[in-house]
């Protein structure tokens, strides 16, 4: 991965944490967690369902997406955990 990608690849997470902090109410940890969350979730995106969304068009777009539904997921396992 190159420098440019690595760049890409930290702002689509950056923006998945945010709107999975948007989404999740209540379950989110403050803008930094929630932007940490959202990187660690595209990672998560990328290994559990690469090339699963399509939206026609920009691929930029099924990339957020699909890195905010790894975010939500990951937001919702760690209040699942943070309550136990």
């Amino acid at each position: 991965m190159d420098g440019q990608s690595l760049v890409i690849f930290l702002i689509i997470g950056i923006v998945a944490g945010w709107i999975a902090g948007q989404i999740v109410r209540g379950g989110g940890f403050g803008l930094i967690g929630d932007l940490i969350v959202g990187i660690v979730g595209s990672f998560i995106a990328g290994w559990l369902f690469p090339g699963f969304i399509h939206i026609g068009g920009s691929p930029v777009v099924s990339q957020v997406i699909s890195a905010a539904i790894g975010a939500i997921l990951l937001l919702l396992v760690l209040r699942l955990v943070r309550r136990a």
